[in-house]
Parts: structure tokens; C-alpha cells; sequence
């Protein structure tokens, strides 16, 4: 049995100080609670959250998720290996990126009589709620947070894109928002099958179509005010004229 374990430098003191700073007593915490036992044969277990108190009384919070023979092959690894390994390395390589997204506190994985099994803990964005969330209340938040969010979430999905990365499964439930006195933050999660932009701006015109498409409830001035900030533009010109056109013709596709 061999193992690889990562711990976050602000992490390792509260988890060391609850016993939670090993494969082992994350994969078997909360198995005396039928509903937070951890996984047996395939698949992945119900995310899992974690509050735990800090030394100066401060609570801390976050989700921990396990797996056991969960496989994703691909040309890195052709043999299979845990999606939650795929969905690490994407946090560090966002994080090493300047992208806003979630925040690896542990990871850890081992192989078991020939079984793969992976655990990764994550913080809790508590102060920021998915998108979802927002369109709810779209309709009664002031036009100024309503702004805000827009930009917020343009700035992040350019953020993404400057990168020459796509999150290849882009929907308002995956970007997380803040409103505060000085604005709007925002965070990316679900990681797991975001790739390099091989194909340029065809994966990216692809992520757009899909967060676009998923969000009813903005009006088509407030879509064009997302693609303006997106593309740094206070008008349309040309290359931003041509990038609706293309987002829309595209989605306007799917529904042929």
C-alpha cells in the first residue's frame, strides 16, 4: 500500500489539531454514521462537510469528498487514474494561474489490493454563492449588484480563457459569486474535465455558449454587457461583434 499526500501550509495546524492530517483518518471519518461512511467498491461518496475549530476557537469549514476505483483514462495516463488526481492537479494549476477557483486543503491517494482510492478536501466558499443562487433572486437585486455580479463573472471566465484553458463544462452552478462594499469575487468550481484550449476559440466560444445558454433570466443587454467586459471592450467592434455572432449562431444551432 502506497500513498501520495499533499496538505495545504493553512491547513496542516487545524487538521493536525482534530487528527485529520492522514489518508487513513479522512478515508475512515464518519464511519460510525451510516449517512458519512466512507466508500466500498465503486464510485464516489456523498461530498462530506467538515467544521472544525482552530486554535484560536475559529471555525473552519470544508468538504471532503473520497473515492474508491473511480478511473479516467486518458493519453497521461492511459491505465486509468482517479478523477479527484485530475481535479487536483487543475486546482494547483489554476491557483498557479492567478485563476480564482476552489482551494485544495488535502489530497491524497493509494492504491489498495489493486483498488485506486483518493481523497480530496477542500475549503468551503461560504461566502459565495453559485450562480443559480443569484438568478433567483435576479430580479430583486439593485441594478448595481446585479452589474457587479456581470463583471465579476466576465472577468473570471477572461481570466480562464487568457489562460488558454476551457473549463469544458462551463454553467452558471459552477462559478461562484460574493457581493461586498467593494463589489463582486467570484471562484470557479467542479474542475474535474477542464483541459488546456486546444482548439483556441472554438473551445472557448464553447464554454460561452454553455454558461449563456443556462442563463434565462439575463436579458440579452445584460448577455452583451457580460461578452463586452469579457472581451475588455466598453462597445462593440469588431472582434467583439464577431464573437456574438458567433456565440449566438452557435447556440442558436443547438436548437435546429
Amino acid at each position: 500500500m502506497k500513498s501520495e499526500v499533499f496538505i495545504a501550509v493553512n491547513a496542516q495546524d487545524v487538521l493536525a489539531r482534530h487528527g485529520l492530517d492522514s489518508f487513513e483518518a479522512l478515508w475512515r471519518y464518519g464511519e460510525n454514521d451510516s449517512t458519512t461512511a466512507p466508500p466500498s467498491g465503486k464510485g464516489v461518496k456523498k461530498v462530506v462537510r467538515i467544521e472544525l475549530e482552530d486554535a484560536n476557537g475559529n471555525p473552519q469549514s470544508f468538504y471532503l469528498k473520497r473515492q474508491d476505483h473511480q478511473l479516467a483514462r486518458s493519453l497521461r495516463c492511459p491505465l486509468g487514474e482517479p478523477t479527484f488526481s485530475r481535479e487536483f492537479r487543475a486546482i494547483q494549476h489554476f491557483a498557479h494561474q492567478g485563476i480564482p477557483a476552489l482551494e485544495a486543503a488535502f489530497f491524497a491517494r493509494r492504491s489498495v489490493d489493486g483498488h485506486q482510492q483518493a481523497i480530496l478536501l477542500t475549503r468551503a466558499l461560504d461566502i459565495y454563492k453559485p450562480l443559480t443562487w443569484w438568478f433567483e433572486r435576479w430580479s430583486s437585486l439593485a441594478w448595481r449588484d446585479r452589474q457587479d455580479l456581470i463583471l465579476a463573472a466576465a472577468a473570471l471566465v477572461r481570466s480562464l480563457h487568457n489562460a488558454e484553458r476551457m473549463h469544458n463544462n462551463l454553467y452558471p452552478r459552477h462559478i461562484f459569486l460574493k457581493l461586498d462594499d467593494d463589489g463582486a469575487g467570484a471562484r470557479l468550481i467542479d474542475l474535474v474535465e477542464t483541459r488546456h484550449a486546444w482548439f483556441g476559440q472554438r473551445d472557448k466560444i464553447r464554454d460561452l455558449r454553455s454558461l449563456l445558454r443556462k442563463s434565462q433570466v439575463v436579458t440579452p443587454g445584460q448577455k452583451l454587457r457580460f461578452l463586452l467586459a469579457y472581451t475588455g471592450k466598453q462597445r462593440l467592434t469588431g472582434p467583439s461583434r464577431h464573437l456574438l455572432a458567433q456565440v449566438m449562431a452557435r447556440r442558436a444551432s443547438e436548437l435546429k
